[in-house]
């Protein structure tokens, strides 16, 4: 994140059951929550990984790859 000042608010959402349970046992999350929070982290991750290889293309440093956009 690039902060480390957290700001936490509740939320009311309606997901799939078993795509929570499945995230849970993949980042071996102890909670929901914490496996709602893991993924947004990785999601957000990703973002930043592909905004700095677009970056990196743009600027010619890698001559073989064509800008990322990943959506979803």
């Amino acid at each position: 994140m690039a902060s480390d000042r957290r700001t936490m608010r509740r939320k009311n959402m309606l997901m799939d059951q078993r795509k929570l349970d499945a995230a849970k046992a993949a980042l071996g999350a102890s909670s929901e929550t914490a496996a709602v929070d893991a993924a947004l982290d990785l999601v957000v991750f990703r973002a930043e990984v592909f905004r700095g290889l677009d970056e990196l293309a743009a600027a010619g440093g890698l001559a073989t790859i064509e800008p990322l956009r990943r959506i979803g």
